[in-house]
């Protein structure tokens, strides 16, 4: 089994609240999971307006699989949100 892990570190420089920040945040976690049927969430910054860490995982029975979704999703986000991102990370654990 190898579970394949998207880390994405956005800069939100027009959010002024967290409502703001939770709006951008939403429309990317759902966007994510509804195309690639990803597990999403914001594991970090939370407190953070402008600055939010959302990972995603997936789990499949090949590397390279999971990775290629992985990349999608994350072309995804880069086309709909563009200068959003600030940092990314994919890797995959093997279990």
């Amino acid at each position: 089994m190898v579970v394949s892990i998207i880390e994405l570190i956005i800069d939100i420089p027009e959010a002024r609240s967290l409502k703001d920040k939770r709006k951008v945040i939403k429309s990317i976690k759902d966007r994510l999971i509804r195309k690639f049927k990803l597990s999403v969430a914001e594991v970090d910054k939370q407190d953070s307006i402008r600055t939010a860490v959302l990972a995603g995982a997936l789990v499949s029975n090949s590397k390279q699989h999971g990775e290629s979704v992985l990349h999608k999703a994350l072309n995804l986000v880069e086309d709909s949100f563009p200068g959003y991102l600030y940092r990314t990370k994919i890797f995959s654990e093997f279990y």
